[in-house]
């Protein structure tokens, strides 16, 4: 027993030795904290009525820059913007993040988020819904080179998303916003957004933009509208009122899906009332007209159409792939591991009525 107490105390000092062992002399200067602050620990301002105080026509203000974001829902007024940003012209930038909340408008009040100083630069908005403002769930057109990211806008009185020149937006939904989906003036791009149901155009891009992997449904308007020399690929466009896509001058309409356009109006699946446009890699089905090009000039290869009133209207003087008729039933039962082409054509710039 004496022999296990003083082992028992050996190890209890070595213990102790271990936890307790370091410089007896503290650094000199005086002693501080170890622990991040608040802004090192959050960097950004939040949106409430001290750091963004609003006034007579908005909510919350902001008129400096620096990144913002959040806390919770907001409810809208009549006569007031959301969040406006009213920063000094040419500025730093700008970020909103809304953190998944929404803003929700109500009878007569203005757009949800709106940028109200004329040439505003770099303003960025993302994450969250907007929607049931009077006026437009995002206006940005104030402002250019923004980037808008996954946002959801809905059931505004204007446009879903009103984005100024050179903006990205990508990841956003816009549906049932009555003055259209998304629009973004010149030099704009929009990728993987979705346009369901609204009464304008879904996804409208002025000249030099693109719009790339993109779906346009059910809209009351256009299902997609891109202004000269822009590009559009890569898009599903069905059942909108008008046209699937159209397009003016100098454009390219690439490997894009179009069908039941002119859904209860007049449209086709793609319309060019331009020239200089390529014309490629695109299937467009149930529509009053598959491709529609008013004008000479173009080049149509390598497209299929199905099922519309009239496969192809196309003016005189256009450069256009060899059009093969192949909706008769083209080939037997196939069931092995070869078949004989029933293209009728070996030219691979083709286009075909299936």
């Amino acid at each position: 027993m004496k022999r296990n107490t003083i082992i028992t105390a050996a190890l209890t000092l070595t213990a102790a030795g271990l936890l307790f062992a370091g410089p007896l002399n503290p650094p000199a200067g005086p002693v501080t904290s170890t622990y991040k602050t608040l802004t090192e620990v959050e960097p950004r301002i939040a949106i409430n009525a001290i750091n963004t105080p609003g006034d007579a026509d908005s909510l919350f203000k902001i008129t400096q820059p620096g990144s913002y974001y959040l806390t919770g829902n907001i409810t809208g007024v009549p006569a007031r913007h959301g969040i406006e940003i009213a920063v000094a012209v040419n500025g730093p930038s700008v970020t909103i993040d809304l953190m998944g909340y929404e803003l929700a408008g109500v009878a007569g009040s203005l757009d949800g988020i709106s940028v109200t100083v004329f040439s505003t630069r770099n303003v960025a908005i993302r994450n969250g819904t907007v929607r049931a403002w009077d006026g437009d769930g995002v206006d940005v057109l104030n402002s250019a080179n923004n980037l808008l990211d996954g946002l959801r806008v809905e059931g505004n009185g204007g446009r879903g998303i009103s984005a100024g020149t050179a903006s990205t937006v990508t990841g956003c939904t816009a549906v049932f916003n009555a003055g259209g989906g998304i629009f973004a003036e010149g030099g704009s791009t929009v990728t993987g957004c979705t346009a369901s149901s609204n009464e304008g155009d879904g996804i409208s891009a002025g000249s030099g933009s693109t719009v790339a992997g993109c779906t346009s449904f059910f809209n009351f308007g256009n299902g997609i509208s891109a202004s000269s020399s822009s590009t559009v690929t890569g898009c599903t466009a069905s059942f909108n009122n008008g046209d699937g896509i159209e397009v003016f001058s100098n454009c390219r309409v690439t490997d894009n899906t179009c069908a039941f356009n002119g859904n209860g109006g007049n449209g086709a699946g793609i319309y060019a009332t331009g020239s200089d446009n390529r014309i490629e890699g695109n299937n467009c089905t149930g529509a009053d007209r598959g491709i529609n090009v008013d004008t000479a000039g173009n080049i149509i290869i390598r497209n299929t159409c199905s099922g519309n009133s009239i496969d192809w209207v196309i003016a005189a003087n256009n450069v256009v792939g060899p059009i093969l008729d192949r909706r008769a039933p083209a080939s037997a039962a196939i069931n092995g591991f070869s078949a004989p082409s029933s293209l009728g054509s070996t030219d691979p710039n083709a286009n075909f009525s299936y």
